[in-house]
Formats: C-alpha cells, sequence, structure tokens
C-alpha cells in the first residue's frame, strides 16, 4: 500500500508539473499579444483546465476518458509493477524539469509514455509493448499533430485575413483581443483533456497492479476501477470503463495548480522566439490547435498539445512569409520533440534498473 500511495503521489507531482510545463501551450500567444497579464493568463487556463472535469465526467461535448485508456494499455498488464510505474515517473518528472530549465517545449505526453514503456522494457523486454499499433500512431503523430495545427491554422488565418480585409484595423485587433480569450479557453480545455488523462491512466494501471497482488475483500473502495472486458480481433481484452472520481479531480486539479504556477521560461519561446504573433493571429493559432486536440481526444489519440500550438504558430507565421518563422528555432524544437521518447524511455530503462536493486521487481 505505501508503494501504490507514493506512485501516487509521483502522478500527481507529474501532473502538477505539467501544468506549468505546458502552461505556455495555452497562454503564450494571450500573454504576447498582451491581451492579458501573465497571472491573468494563467489563472485564466487553470480554470479551464480543471472544467474539463465535469464535461469528462458527464460526458459532455464529447469529452470521454479515452486518452486515459490508451496510456494505460501502452504495454502488456502482465508486464507492470509499481516498481516499473516509478521508475517510468521518475524519468518523466527529470526530464520535464530538465527541458523546462532550458526553456525547451517538449512533450510532456511523450515523456511520460516513454519513461513508463521503458521502465517495461528494462523489466521483460520489448515483448512488453501491449499494442503496436497505437504506438506507432502515437510516434507518428509526433509529426502529424503539428503539421495538421500547421495546416489548420495557416487556412484559418487566410479565412479571417480574407473575412476582415476591408475592417478598421485598429477596430478589427480590439475583435480579436475579445476572441482570443475564447480561442484560449477552447485550448486550455483540450489541453486539460488530452494531458491529465494521461496521469489518469498511469494510476488507474497502477490501481490494477495494486489489485492483482492483494486478494479481493483487501481493496479499499478508494482503489477500485471498474473494468470491461470486451472481444477484440478474437482477443479478449481489458478496457477501463470507469476511474474512481477521486482520481479525475486530483489529476484536473493538479494540473490546474500547476498552470496557476506558470512556466515563463517556455512562454518566451512560445510566445516570441518562433514567430511575432498578433491578436488575429493568436486566435487562428490557438482555434487550429484546440480543433487537433478536440479531434485526437475523441480518436483517443494521446498527442503532445506542445507540439499541436507549435505548429498552429508556424502555419500562422507562414501566412506572413516563410521569413517570418525562425526556422533555426523551430528545427531546435523538433529535434527536442524526435529525441525526448527515446531519451526518457532510455532514463526510465536506468531507473527501473537502480529501482530494482532496492526494492526488487
Amino acid at each position: 500500500m505505501t508503494l501504490l500511495l507514493f506512485v501516487i503521489f509521483l502522478a500527481l507531482a507529474f501532473d502538477y508539473i505539467n501544468g506549468f510545463h505546458d502552461a505556455a501551450n495555452s497562454i503564450a500567444t494571450v500573454v504576447s499579444t498582451k491581451v492579458l497579464s501573465p497571472f491573468q493568463a494563467v489563472v485564466w487556463a487553470a480554470f479551464f483546465n480543471a472544467v474539463v472535469f465535469f464535461l469528462c465526467k458527464h460526458h459532455l461535448l464529447g469529452f470521454e476518458l479515452k486518452v486515459a485508456d490508451s496510456v494505460s494499455k501502452i504495454v502488456k498488464t502482465e508486464a507492470i509493477t509499481l516498481v516499473v510505474i516509478v521508475a517510468g515517473l521518475l524519468a518523466a518528472i527529470f526530464w520535464n524539469l530538465l527541458t523546462w530549465y532550458y526553456g525547451i517545449p517538449s512533450s510532456s505526453s511523450h515523456t511520460l509514455m516513454g519513461g513508463f514503456a521503458g521502465a517495461a522494457i528494462a523489466k521483460a523486454g520489448f515483448g512488453v509493448l501491449a499494442d503496436v499499433g497505437k504506438i506507432y500512431t502515437t510516434v507518428a503523430f509526433i509529426f502529424l499533430a503539428p503539421l495538421i495545427g500547421m495546416i489548420l491554422g495557416y487556412f484559418i488565418a487566410v479565412l479571417i485575413l480574407h473575412l476582415f480585409k476591408r475592417s478598421n484595423p485598429h477596430r478589427a485587433e480590439r475583435i480579436f483581443k475579445k476572441l482570443q480569450l475564447v480561442s484560449s479557453a477552447a485550448f486550455s480545455l483540450g489541453h486539460g483533456a488530452n494531458d491529465a488523462q494521461k496521469v489518469m491512466g498511469i494510476i488507474a494501471a497502477a490501481l490494477m497492479v495494486y489489485a492483482h497482488t492483494v486478494d479481493a475483500s483487501m481493496i479499499p473502495a478508494w482503489a477500485q476501477v471498474d473494468i470491461l472486458q470486451e472481444m477484440k480481433n478474437g482477443k479478449m481484452i481489458n478496457k477501463i470503463s470507469h476511474i474512481p472520481d477521486w482520481v479525475q479531480i486530483a489529476c484536473f486539479t493538479a494540473i490546474g495548480l500547476g498552470t496557476l504556477s506558470g512556466g515563463w521560461r517556455i512562454i518566451k519561446t512560445m510566445g516570441t522566439k518562433i514567430t511575432k504573433v498578433t491578436p488575429l493571429e493568436g486566435v487562428a493559432a490557438e482555434t487550429a490547435g484546440a480543433i487537433t486536440l478536440y479531434g485526437t481526444q475523441l480518436l483517443g489519440i494521446p498527442v503532445s498539445t506542445t507540439h499541436t500550438i507549435t505548429g498552429s504558430i508556424i502555419g500562422v507565421g507562414v501566412t506572413k512569409g516563410l521569413s517570418a518563422v525562425k526556422w533555426g528555432v523551430t528545427i531546435s524544437l523538433l529535434w527536442a520533440w524526435v529525441l525526448t521518447i527515446p531519451v526518457s524511455a532510455a532514463m526510465g530503462g536506468i531507473a527501473y534498473l537502480i529501482l530494482r536493486m532496492f526494492l526488487g521487481a
């Protein structure tokens, strides 16, 4: 039980770090365009991060726990132990703090998945990877999410420019400053739904592991996860049908509090170093990012909110010409994205081998 509680603590700590690491995703453009002050922006984003709990709980607007279920099944159930989960979380936390320190907007999502998978592989080899198709899809979306965001950002920006080409510039800017509040809120909803669910999946996996190690009658009510068995491709699989409310509340609260703490180093990179963003462009970028996150959430694909909004900002920047985008910064970010999964997986594997010496498998 002590190790389970430690896993839950680490998971929520990661969720909190994810909040301030990825705060820039939903507020960088609002801050850089001076629509909101930094403090107002993080409060705004944190509020909508937390609102997602109610949407997911009541299945409103298509918000469900599909991403949480996908993350919990990255590796085969029999390969997961609480030590594996601890190792994965420690690796993810370390990489997130390192990239935050250097102002690199890497993917917290892929950090978590890489650390988790790396620890499991160190325990039982590559055969532990459960749904290889899901893993390929996740890796593909390292590139597809920013590409989709970029394409949507470009066309939304072009459409807005066309619709408002005869408008008074000062009046149009006032309108888009107000609209940016809406688009930022929409992106924050997507951020909360996508990122907090990944931590829910990890905690759910820990609760399932714990349930297999003790007698059913000894499992307290707060540690019970409802599992639905169903046939898929001729195989019986387990699917999470319900995660305890306290897990959902804790995860959404942690990411909201983390966002409230801000992530000023990364905000600077996202809001100013990629391309200069106006309120109109901020609306286009955030709307494109929100649409991408909403679509992948419906499909249960765990994507990076960081990658998505970065691609959207680039797409918007391209409307002013290729020279408007600082491609040197963009290429550096791309390298960080590509390296995140293998580096965090290696860290997870090393952490597991060290922990095994002291705690056992």
